[in-house]
């Protein structure tokens, strides 16, 4: 049985900012349980409110890399966005929303944001969404700008360099399976990553996942819902390019340098503690941040909440010390 929900666990910030969101759109419904098509389209109107008063970039632009048939990924959209200081280098952002919702255009005020903090352009593939596209299909997308983050990023005239990772939510998980993949197959081609309340296993009895069942905002059912869409009946109890957590210590300490941010109010929560602690045994030396008093998702609201621009700032020096900047 959950916990009930403690509003004093939200921070005033975020409790107001979710009863002005509330009384604006009145009930809407679950989009886990509508068509994927449907309830992608209801994900993407609810995150155009946050998208708001872009920050100006230096160019914004997109391209696209074609298939690799040895991969197996399909041919991919890569949104571009070039901040006015940008340096050498690059960080790629992978989306969340499930596996299965969102876009680069749901994340884009977030991943402007990033680029400004970092001083280096973000590219933010638009890969393959379940259900429709199952489990490794988005991964291999991932996987595929990678390798290509560099040659994108040629005809905007720009340098290659260290390349940064970065994820939120579903998005992390991808950007962390892509790197072990890569160190699978002999590459070390990041040279960090910034993992943002990620999900890293399908084990929906953790102690976050009890204590938010019913939220707010993600619930231990939706997660339940984007887990089977990616997986479908793919048996993944041994496979850490699905759930990360799966890793072994020496695939684990083998990564780079994570920079790890958590959110306080989130039945993911237990995810990052337990990627940290792991890290932590190993006798890596990365801080995990939690923010309290927001729930899942807050980066989305940096016109409206300080801490996710924070967060944000936290981040983008964190990658600038990976790229060799500071």
């Amino acid at each position: 049985m959950s916990a009930v929900l403690d509003i004093s666990q939200l921070s005033p910030q975020m409790a107001a900012l979710l009863a002005r969101v509330a009384a604006e759109t009145g009930p809407q419904p679950d989009p886990t349980m509508l068509p994927p098509a449907e309830g992608r389209a209801l994900s993407a109107e609810g995150n155009r409110r946050w998208n708001v008063d872009l920050p100006a970039m230096a160019e914004v632009g997109e391209t696209w890399i074609d298939p690799d048939p040895a991969l197996g990924s399909a041919r991919t959209r890569i949104k571009v966005l070039v901040p006015p200081t940008a340096g050498e280098g690059a960080v790629l952002f992978v989306h969340g929303g499930g596996f299965a919702f969102c876009s680069p255009e749901t994340h884009e005020r977030c991943a402007r944001v990033l680029a400004l903090e970092c001083s280096m352009p973000v590219l933010l593939p638009d890969y393959r969404l379940a259900p429709e596209h199952p489990y490794p299909a988005g991964l291999l997308d991932v996987i595929a700008t990678v390798r290509k983050a560099f040659a994108v990023l040629q005809p905007f005239g720009l340098s290659a360099g260290p390349l940064i990772l970065a994820g939120d939510s579903a998005g992390a998980n991808l950007a962390l399976a892509a790197m072990l993949h890569e160190q699978y197959e002999g590459r070390q081609p990041a040279a960090g990553a910034l993992l943002f309340y990620g999900t890293y296993a399908n084990n929906f009895h953790t102690e976050s996942y009890r204590d938010f069942e019913d939220g707010p905002g993600l619930t231990t059912a939706k997660m339940q819902r984007y887990w089977q869409w990616y997986l479908g009946d793919r048996d993944v109890s041994a496979d850490p390019l699905a759930c990360p957590l799966l890793a072994s210590d020496e695939a684990l300490l083998a990564l780079p340098p994570l920079h790890l941010t958590a959110a306080g109010v989130d039945p993911l929560l237990s995810d990052s503690i337990a990627l940290h602690g792991r890290l932590g045994k190993l006798g890596r030396g990365e801080a995990l941040t939690i923010v309290p008093g927001v729930t899942h998702g807050f980066l989305q609201n940096t016109f409206d909440l300080a801490v996710a621009r924070e967060a944000l700032a936290a981040a983008g020096a964190a990658a600038r010390r990976m790229a060799g900047m500071d």
